[in-house]
């Protein structure tokens, strides 16, 4: 299977509500309350907040497409809001990675990975971190494949109203 990364146009900002939304919502179905689910896509995946995302010069947003339709996307930046211990080193932030469920564990989220990482060593970043929900061992084992390891360090991460945790991983380059 042939899979293009390309870089997400501010044009193609709908397809992209579209596929993070979808993504999403059932990466973390019956994990929270409908309504705090609907509030959270609607508030983080509406066009004006990916549109705005896009045109961040610190932001990078990419597609990764089979036969010219995107099956999952890519967001990284330097930012480190998140996790302000960050700054003592140049830091990457893998900020989402998302594949549809119909090409889980077909090499996709490896494409993406293996594009952060080589955007990473070749602008001279010391390490990339990214939370991940404590529950998601999948995504964990993941990132654990690719030398991340878990900080010690978490945070909230709650859906509307429903508490949840994710915790801090980063991999030193």
């Amino acid at each position: 299977m042939e899979v293009l990364i390309r870089k997400i146009g501010e044009e193609e900002v709908s397809k992209l509500s579209a596929l993070a939304k979808e993504i999403f919502s059932y990466t973390f179905c019956g994990t929270c309350t409908e309504s705090d689910m609907e509030g959270y896509l609607e508030e983080y995946f509406n066009e004006q907040r990916l549109r705005d995302e896009i045109n961040d010069k610190d932001n990078f947003y990419f597609f990764a497409e089979v036969g010219n339709a995107p099956v999952a996307y890519i967001m990284f930046a330097e930012d480190y809001r998140g996790f302000p211990l960050m700054e003592k080193w140049k830091a990457l932030e893998l900020k989402r990675i998302y594949v549809h469920r119909e090409y889980l564990g077909k090499g996709i989220a490896q494409k993406l990975m293996d594009h952060c990482l080589g955007h990473a060593y070749h602008y001279g970043y010391e390490v990339v971190w990214l939370g991940v929900w404590e529950h998601n061992l999948r995504a964990q084992k993941f990132y654990e494949k690719y030398g991340f390891t878990h900080s010690g360090h978490t945070h909230n991460f709650p859906i509307g109203n429903t508490p949840q945790a994710d915790s801090w991983m980063w991999k030193f380059l």
